[in-house]
């Protein structure tokens, strides 16, 4: 199954993704963005959830084969993984933004054996930082991280450039440009503001895109 179409058109529906380019919204960075992202909201939208998860079930066997182990994000990670590894009969454990601050001081949470390959199931990649952390932290631990299955990814410059600086493989259900299409073929855009969505896309701190006709 083609799952980008099908994957964009369930976040605009159930407004995982929201696209606001008249009335941008502020990221804690202070970046002025045309669109918001939620993707736990797909975990209290059944059909949608299921789509996702098969769409990632079949995202590792296709991609990542040889994958032993699934380890989430955390905190929106954790429930994909557990899902996804219980539709393929996988083992699954999440990997902590920090260590904790009490008991075994654990940052990797589940049985984790040094050599076995993992795949990192995360929701959202924008900027890649927070995700590459998590795999470094694998890595450190011995994993074999062959690379990241994600619902969806901004696509944007720094990212791409991070992951592949940090020889980190990604693959998405869908993506910005994805959104941004089936959003103008449905009508949640004006055909004319695909332009200037793609343009934040091409470069978020440029905000020429702000103030499009209305």
């Amino acid at each position: 199954m083609e799952y980008r179409e099908l994957i964009a058109s369930d976040l605009l529906k159930i407004k995982a993704v929201f696209l606001r380019p008249d009335e941008p919204f502020t990221w804690a960075s202070g970046i002025k963005s045309p669109i918001y992202c939620d993707n736990r909201l797909t975990l209290t939208a059944p059909e949608v959830r299921t789509h996702v998860e098969e769409g990632l079930a079949e995202t590792v066997r296709k991609y990542y084969p040889e994958a032993e182990v699934l380890m989430g994000t955390s905190t929106a990670g954790i429930a994909h993984a557990a899902i996804t590894g219980h539709i393929l009969g996988m083992p699954m454990g999440y990997v902590r933004s920090s260590n904790k601050d009490h008991g075994r001081q654990n940052r990797i949470e589940g049985k984790l054996e040094p050599g076995q390959k993992v795949v990192v199931i995360e929701d959202l990649i924008s900027t890649g930082g927070s995700v590459i952390d998590v795999v470094e932290a694998l890595r450190e631990a011995g994993a074999c991280v062959l690379g990241i299955a994600s619902i969806f990814t901004y696509g944007m410059k720094k990212g791409l450039e991070r992951l592949e600086a940090a020889n980190v493989k990604n693959v998405s259900l869908t993506d910005f440009d994805e959104i941004v299409a089936v959003a103008a073929k449905q009508g949640y855009i004006r055909p004319e503001d695909a332009e200037r969505l793609i343009a934040f896309r091409n470069d978020p701190s440029d905000e020429s895109w702000i103030g499009g006709a209305k």
